[in-house]
C-alpha cells in the first residue's frame, strides 16, 4: 500500500470514471425526457465495442483507428433512432413498466444479434496509435491511454452542458425534462425530439463502448455488466442530472480504486478483503446515498403529487362461474402426474410453473395493488431457497420444518429490507430494492465457508417420502395454491383495501387515517414470505441452491412475468409465469437463438398487448358482458 500505488490507482478511477459517465449521461438524458428505464442501453454500449472492432479491422490500426472509433458511436446512434422510430414509438401511451419490458427483450434480441454477426468469443481490438505506450508517475509505470480517457469525461461533459444550456434543441430537452405535455402543447414536435434524444443517448453509450475497445476485450456479458453500473450512476447522481452523473461516475469508480489498493487488511485481528468489496461498492454507496438523500446527490426533491392516477375498477370477488373454472383447472392440476406418467420431464416442468407462479404473484402483491416497484425481488426467493439449505444440512433440521422456517427468513430480510424502501418511491425505491439485492448476492457469492461461495449448496433433498417426482410435485401444488389464495385472500381483507387506496392517493389515504408507509412495509412483508416459500420449494425440487437465483436475472425474469401477464389483473401473474417459463424451456431446448427468440415473441405480446395477456382476456370478456348485457336492455325496451 505505498502512496505511489495509491495514485496510481486513482488515475485508474478517474479513467474507469470517464467510460461509465459517458453511458450514464445518455441513460439520464433517455430517461429525463422519455421517462423510459432504458434496460437497452447496456445493450447499445455492447454494440459500440463491437462495431468498432470491426471498422477498424476494415479501415486499419494506423489513421483508420480515430475515425473507426467515431464512426461507430454514430452507427450506434442511427441504431438508437431506427429503435425508437420503429418500436418505441408505437407503445408512448403504454404503462411505462411496459416500456420497461420491451426494452428487456431488445436485450435478448441484441445479445443474439451480435453472437450470430461476431460469435461467442471474446475480440480484444489493438492498441491505440500515438497512446500505446505509457508514461512513469511516481516511478510507477501508467497506460497512456488512460490519460487520454481521463480527458475525455470532462471534455463529453462539457459538450454536453454546453449542448443543453446553450442551443434551441437543450433549451427543448430541458423543458421536456420538466413537463413533456407542456412542450407538447407549445406545438413542438414531441416524436421528433424523443427521437434525437433517444439517438444522442445511444451515441453516447456507443462512443463509451467504442473508447473501450483498447482497454478489454468485447464480450457478450458487457451488457447487463454496463447497465447495472449505469443505473447507479444516474441514480446515485439524481435522476436527469448531467453533473450527477458525472460526479457519482467519479465517486463509485474512486471507491472502487480505494479498496482495491487497500486489497487484504488486517482490522483487530480479523483479515477483510477490501478487493472484494468492488463487486458491490457501487450497489452500497446507492444504497447509503438513498438512504440518506433519496433524490440523489444532484436531483431535486419531488412534491408530493397530487394526482390520483388513473381509475381502475374496484377488485371484485370471484363469480361462481369463476370459481367453478378454477376448481376444473385445480383439479387437472391435481390428475396432471397420472395424465403425463409416460413424459417424467412434464412433471419437473410443472412444478417450475407453480414455482414461478408463486414468486410472480408475491412479486404482483407489492408492485399491483401496493403500486411499489421492485427490481430486486429474487433477494426473498434467494433468502426463502438458502434459508432451506442451510437449516436442512446445517441444523439436520427435517425437511418439512425447513419449509416452515425459511419463508420466515426471506420475511426477516423483507422486514429489513423493507424499511428503507417504503421511505422512497418511483423509479428511487425500485433501484434500492436493486441494491439490497446486491448486497446480498455479494455476501452470498463472497462467502464461501457457510454459503459455499460460487459454487452454491449441494445434497438438498426433500424427505424420502418425496422422493417421487409425483409426490413432491402435489405437495408443491398444495403449498403453492395455498401462498397464492393467501396473498389474494389479504388482497380483499380491509388490509388490502388500505394498501390500494394508499397506492390510488397516498394525500387522501393519509386524510383519512391510514397510515401508507406502515401498510406498505408490512405488505413488503408478505411478499417477501411468499417469495421465500418459493425458494424454499425451488431448492428442494432441485436439490441444490447456488447465487443465481439471487442475481438481477431473476428479479428481471419475475418483472417479465408480472408485466407479461398483466400488473392490473390478479390472475396476470399467473398467466405471465406460466407463459413464460414454458416459453423459455421450449424455446432454449429448440434452437441456439433462443434469446432472440423469446425476445421477439415478447415484443409482439407487448405490441398486441399492451395491457398484457390475462388483462386482454378481462378486457375482451367485459366488453362481451357489457354488450350482452345492452342488448338485453335493448329487447327488454323493444317488449
Amino acid at each position: 500500500m505505498s502512496f505511489s500505488g495509491f495514485i496510481v490507482q486513482l488515475l485508474n478511477g478517474l479513467a474507469s470514471a470517464s467510460s461509465l459517465f459517458l453511458v450514464a449521461a445518455g441513460l439520464s438524458l433517455i430517461f429525463g425526457v422519455t421517462r423510459i428505464v432504458n434496460f437497452a442501453h447496456g445493450s447499445f454500449f455492447m454494440v459500440g465495442i463491437y462495431v468498432a472492432y470491426t471498422l477498424v479491422e476494415r479501415l486499419g490500426t494506423g489513421m483508420g483507428f480515430w475515425p473507426a472509433l467515431v464512426m461507430a458511436a454514430l452507427a450506434v446512434g442511427v441504431l438508437g433512432a431506427l429503435i425508437e422510430v420503429v418500436l418505441l414509438r408505437r407503445i408512448y401511451k403504454a404503462p411505462e413498466l411496459f416500456q420497461l419490458l420491451a426494452t428487456f427483450a431488445l436485450v435478448l434480441v441484441i445479445k443474439d444479434a451480435v453472437l450470430w454477426l461476431w460469435g461467442p468469443d471474446e475480440l480484444l481490438g489493438p492498441r491505440a496509435p500515438g497512446l500505446s505506450g505509457s508514461v512513469t508517475i511516481l516511478g510507477r509505470q501508467f497506460p497512456s491511454y488512460d490519460l487520454f480517457l481521463i480527458v475525455v469525461g470532462p471534455v463529453v461533459l462539457g459538450l454536453v452542458w454546453m449542448l443543453l444550456t446553450r442551443t434551441r434543441f437543450g433549451t427543448l430537452v430541458r423543458a421536456a425534462t420538466q413537463d413533456r405535455e407542456m412542450v407538447s402543447a407549445l406545438g413542438v414536435n414531441q416524436a421528433w425530439l424523443f427521437t434525437a434524444v433517444f439517438a444522442l443517448g445511444a451515441l453516447l453509450a456507443g462512443l463509451g463502448g467504442a473508447l473501450q475497445l483498447p482497454r478489454e476485450p468485447a464480450t457478450l456479458e458487457m451488457d447487463l455488466n454496463t447497465i447495472g453500473a449505469a443505473f447507479v450512476v444516474v441514480v446515485v447522481g439524481g435522476m436527469g442530472s448531467i453533473p450527477g452523473a458525472y460526479a457519482a461516475a467519479l465517486l463509485i469508480a474512486e471507491i472502487k480504486a480505494i479498496c482495491i489498493w487497500l486489497g487484504v487488511v488486517d482490522i483487530f485481528g480479523i483479515s477483510v478483503s477490501f478487493s472484494k468489496l468492488t463487486l458491490v461498492v457501487d450497489f452500497l454507496v446507492m444504497a447509503v446515498v438513498l438512504v440518506w438523500r433519496p433524490w440523489g446527490l444532484f436531483g431535486r426533491p419531488q412534491a408530493p403529487s397530487r394526482y390520483v392516477g388513473m381509475q381502475e375498477e374496484p377488485l371484485r370477488r370471484p363469480s361462481k362461474v369463476y370459481l367453478i373454472a378454477a376448481a376444473v383447472f385445480g383439479l387437472v392440476l391435481a390428475a396432471m402426474p397420472f395424465l403425463t406418467a409416460g413424459s417424467p420431464y412434464t412433471t419437473v416442468l410443472m412444478i417450475d410453473l407453480m414455482i414461478a407462479a408463486l414468486f410472480a404473484t408475491s412479486l404482483h402483491f407489492i408492485m399491483g395493488p401496493a403500486g411499489m416497484h421492485s427490481f430486486g425481488h429474487a433477494a426473498y426467493f434467494g433468502l426463502g431457497a438458502y434459508g432451506a439449505a442451510l437449516l436442512v444440512r446445517a441444523s439436520g433440521m427435517p425437511m418439512e420444518l425447513a419449509l416452515i422456517v425459511a419463508p420466515l427468513v426471506a420475511a426477516a430480510g423483507a422486514f429489513v429490507y423493507g424499511w428503507f424502501a417504503v421511505r422512497l418511491s418511483g423509479v428511487y425505491l425500485a433501484m434500492l430494492t436493486l441494491a439490497f439485492a446486491q448486497i446480498t448476492w455479494a455476501i452470498t457469492y463472497q462467502w464461501d465457508s457457510f454459503t459455499g461461495g460460487s459454487n452454491g449448496l449441494t445434497g438438498v433433498w426433500p424427505s424420502a417420502w418425496l422422493s417421487d417426482k409425483r409426490a413432491y410435485y402435489w405437495l408443491t401444488l398444495v403449498l403453492v395454491a395455498f401462498g397464492v389464495l393467501w396473498l389474494r385472500r389479504v388482497l380483499f381483507s380491509p388490509f388490502g383495501y388500505a394498501l390500494r387506496a394508499g397506492r390510488d392517493s397516498a394525500l387522501r389515504a393519509d386524510a383519512i387515517g391510514i397510515d401508507v408507509k406502515r401498510m406498505q412495509w408490512a405488505a413488503f412483508v408478505i411478499a417477501g414470505t411468499a417469495a421465500g416459500l418459493a425458494g424454499a420449494l425451488y431448492a428442494f425440487s432441485k436439490g441444490s441452491i447456488s447465487p443465481e437465483s439471487l442475481s438481477v436475472g431473476k428479479s428481471v425474469d419475475g418483472l417479465v412475468m408480472v408485466l407479461l401477464g398483466g400488473i392490473q389483473t390478479l390472475a396476470g401473474p399467473v398467466v405471465g409465469a406460466v407463459t413464460f417459463t414454458w416459453l423459455h424451456d421450449t424455446v432454449a431446448r429448440n434452437t441456439d437463438y433462443w434469446r432472440a427468440m423469446l425476445g421477439g415473441i415478447i415484443l409482439l405480446l407487448v405490441l398486441l398487448f399492451p395491457q398484457g395477456i390475462a388483462g386482454f382476456a378481462k378486457q375482451l370478456f367485459d366488453r362481451r358482458r357489457h354488450a350482452a348485457g345492452a342488448n338485453a336492455d335493448l329487447q327488454e325496451a323493444k317488449a
